[in-house]
């Protein structure tokens, strides 16, 4: 996999950053999305497909990408396949400043030091190119005003936003209604990323120990709806750096 393309994590990462404040919408469920791209960035470069609700290695070769291969490692060490809601609700601890790292070092973001209440250090990330931003968010906007099926990349891209709660943060307020409903209704362009999507929400409503769907009942027709992500929370303070030599993770 080369790296002159972007991976999901990543721009998941850079829809999810406010540009105003420097710092991430969604913190907890972002971590979920993070893992849930990762599982699709896999799928799309033909390392792993989905075997049911479960997620089967095919190819354990690597893709250049370190944290891919780590997840890809982890998957193959497995053995048989992954149940995605599983994997996905698996401790995934430091992901996200995994990745805010990365994009610093690549230079689509810096940090910016700062304290809270005047005292704590904290940091917070900005965008160095806006440029990159506005055209991840333009293939969505152009997915939800036009209505043609999108590539399976934004498709997953936007099943993923959605599943995290990142509608309101991208479409705020009564007029971005329709818009939020219809990123919702993108999630069934890219089988991958439904599944993917369903997990990340059926993680957060804490149905992770059963299978994602029951059986109809005899004589009744199965149904596949689609869900609607939990309400967001509303913004949570940023956490101090813990030691001289650690960074704060940003939310």
């Amino acid at each position: 996999m080369g790296r002159s393309r972007r991976t999901l994590p990543e721009e998941l990462l850079l829809l999810a950053l406010d540009p105003t404040t420097g710092t991430t919408a969604q913190p907890q469920s972002l971590d979920l999305g993070l893992a849930g791209a990762q599982l699709v960035e896999l799928a799309l470069a033909g390392r792993i497909a989905p075997d049911g609700d479960r997620i089967a290695v095919v190819a354990p070769r690597p893709t250049g990408d370190p944290t891919l291969d780590c997840a890809l490692e982890l998957l193959r060490r497995r053995g048989a396949p992954v149940r995605a809601v599983n994997w996905i609700g698996g401790p995934r601890l430091g992901l996200r400043q995994t990745y805010l790292s990365h994009l610093e070092r690549c230079g689509m973001v810096h940090a910016v030091a700062g304290q809270m209440c005047g005292v704590l250090p904290t940091t917070r990330y900005q965008a160095t190119d806006t440029a990159i931003s506005r055209e991840i968010r333009s293939r969505l906007d152009s997915a939800i005003r036009t209505g043609v099926p999108p590539d399976p990349r934004t498709a997953a891209l936007a099943a993923l936003a959605h599943a995290v709660g990142l509608g309101k943060h991208l479409y705020p307020g009564n007029e971005g209604r329709s818009s939020r409903s219809r990123l919702r209704d993108l999630i069934r362009h890219d089988p991958m990323g439904g599944l993917v999507a369903h997990a990340v929400m059926d993680v957060q409503n804490g149905v992770a120990a059963q299978p994602r769907r029951n059986p109809a009942p005899a004589g009744r027709p199965a149904t596949a709806g689609v869900r609607s992500a939990p309400e967001p929370a509303r913004g949570v303070p940023m956490q101090p750096r813990r030691g001289s030599m650690a960074r704060a993770v940003v939310h």
